[in-house]
């Protein structure tokens, strides 16, 4: 038996028999507070730490200097949902059907027995919070989330003490905060409907009022307007609950900082996951026009300052040298995602996924490697590792961190680099690496050592060069490259190492097959 901690009450639940992961962190202090930072849709080239020299990013780069800056880092998964999924499961996505990006009315996808990375921080004694975007769905299958009500299951019944909340993602509705399980100052005498179908006929759109917009849709992202911005899907009602989208940043800062704040003097874990470069891209006011390239970089600027205020919080309570700072994106870059907002026109020299091919939707490496940098002031040494690590391993990792046992079932994809993220030269990071696009079918990217394989079972590749935004490529069903080489994936290398590629497509059919990938 294990333990189901809630804010108040414990639920049991039936889980096989624990096995201990054995720490890796020896000196370190008993219990570090632990924050993860997840950038939305930001690219490996996307930080001056990085090599961006178009604009800077000071406090993000204060954390690169001062710890682990992971050249070969990645996210599990080319869009935001199935990494997301991942990071808290510590499974990859494609294993479970329904975890493609999650639309404004679905229903929690994590199931409420899945033991979570929450639930491994709050079996080590940590108080648990996230902020920010979730968009892992919301309330009970075949139902969604009940947003006049309490809504459940959500944050809570997986492991998270405390929520606040986007409850979907920025270019869907509805645009209103969830906590505690409650839509926040949601007017009773006037109740927030969400739907597929237009409420009525004469309801306002982008299509139809388009005139009116601040910021004009490119492709789909034409539905219910609010804020001179249309979205995808309808909804009605809740107008005192509604946000205004150039105030998320300062809000999710403000939110961030009083859970730190309340747990000053407790171990904590804090998810604090950013929305900045999602489209629609709204930078606040004080951000916009900072950089030459428009919202885009804008919104990675401001996304720097958020993180430059958490890390004040931390030294003003003299919590850095007890705080692992964790920096990760949830997917590569992309440029037109749906809004006319001059990402394209004004990209210039910058190049957002780095020297790689592809970026969201893609699982060329541009989809996937993304910047990491593990920090931890006078813990982790400053430098640059080439160790191959995932956010789908921060799960493990974390457990080891604390000393922290796992039931046997959990975490079926996430591997203890523990000592990786701490610096450890002589440490191994992941000896091989499967990447998805959104929805699990079958398009994977498989990385071994140097060699990575690529599946496109339909002969298309999604976005395969980011910064000319090509929406789809024809490729051959399997392709094959030496990393070492040829990062950029520029020459399928499949006909000069045939027997390279039979080997990798036969493990990456093993892995996928047999339901996990890290050892029993």
């Amino acid at each position: 038996m294990t333990l189901r901690y809630t804010n108040s009450h414990m639920i049991f639940r039936k889980l096989t028999i624990p096995t201990l992961i054995c720490s890796l962190a020896a000196g370190a202090p008993d219990k570090p507070n632990v924050i993860v930072i997840m950038a939305d849709d930001l690219g490996y080239g996307d930080l001056s730490c990085y090599g961006a020299n178009t604009f800077k990013t000071p406090n993000i780069d204060t954390l690169a200097q001062g710890g682990q800056l992971f050249t070969n880092g990645y996210c599990s998964a080319s869009t935001c949902t199935p990494t997301r999924y991942s990071l808290l499961t510590g499974n990859y996505a494609f294993r479970k059907k329904g975890t493609g990006i999650a639309p404004p009315n679905g229903h929690l996808i994590i199931d409420a027995d899945t033991f979570t990375l929450p639930d491994i921080m709050k079996k080590a004694g940590y108080q648990t919070g996230v902020v920010g975007k979730w968009h892992l769905g919301l309330g009970e299958k075949g139902k969604g989330p009940n947003w006049n009500g309490e809504i459940k299951p959500g944050p809570r019944e997986i492991g998270f003490d405390h929520h606040f909340l986007l409850p979907t993602t920025n270019d869907r509705v509805p645009q209103v905060y969830v906590t505690e399980s409650r839509v926040l100052n949601l007017d009773p005498k006037d109740p927030l409907w969400v739907g597929r179908k237009k409420p009525s006929p004469d309801h306002p759109t982008g299509i139809t009022h388009r005139d009116t917009l601040k910021q004009d849709w490119s492709h789909g992202h034409n539905s219910t307007i609010h804020n001179g911005i249309s979205r995808i899907g309808f909804y009605t009602g809740g107008h005192k609950a509604r946000f205004r989208d150039e105030d998320l940043a300062d809000k999710w800062v403000e939110k961030s900082n009083a859970f730190i704040e309340e747990n000053k003097d407790k171990p904590f874990f804090l998810f604090y996951a950013s929305h900045d470069l999602h489209v629609p891209r709204i930078p606040h006011e004080r951000f916009q026009g900072v950089t030459p390239h428009g919202f885009r970089a804008d919104s990675i600027v401001q996304l720097d300052w958020t993180v430059g205020e958490i890390m004040k919080t931390l030294d003003r309570l003299k919590l850095t040298e007890n705080t692992l700072v964790i920096f990760c994106s949830d997917n590569g870059p992309v440029m037109d995602d749906g809004y006319k907002d001059a990402a394209l026109e004004k990209r210039g020299s910058h190049k957002a996924a780095g020297q790689f091919k592809g970026g969201k939707y893609s699982v060329y490496e541009g989809g996937t490697r993304t910047p990491f940098i593990t920090y931890w002031k006078g813990k982790i040494p400053a430098g640059k590792s080439d160790k191959v690590i995932c956010t789908i391993d921060i799960a493990t990792s974390i457990a080891s961190l604390t000393g922290t046992s796992l039931p046997t079932g959990a975490f079926k994809d996430s591997f203890d680099v523990s000592a990786s993220m701490l610096g450890n030269k002589d440490a191994k990071g992941r000896e091989h690496l499967i990447q998805q696009d959104n929805g699990g079918r079958g398009k994977f990217g498989f990385r071994k050592g140097n060699w990575k394989l690529t599946r496109h079972p339909k002969g298309s590749a999604r976005n395969t060069v980011v910064e000319k935004n090509l929406a789809n490529n024809k490729v051959p069903e399997f392709q094959l490259y030496d990393l070492s080489k040829d990062p950029g994936e520029k020459n399928n290398a499949i006909k000069n190492h045939p027997e390279i590629a039979t080997k990798l497509k036969a493990e990456l059919a093993s892995l996928v097959e047999a339901g996990r990938s890290r050892p029993e």
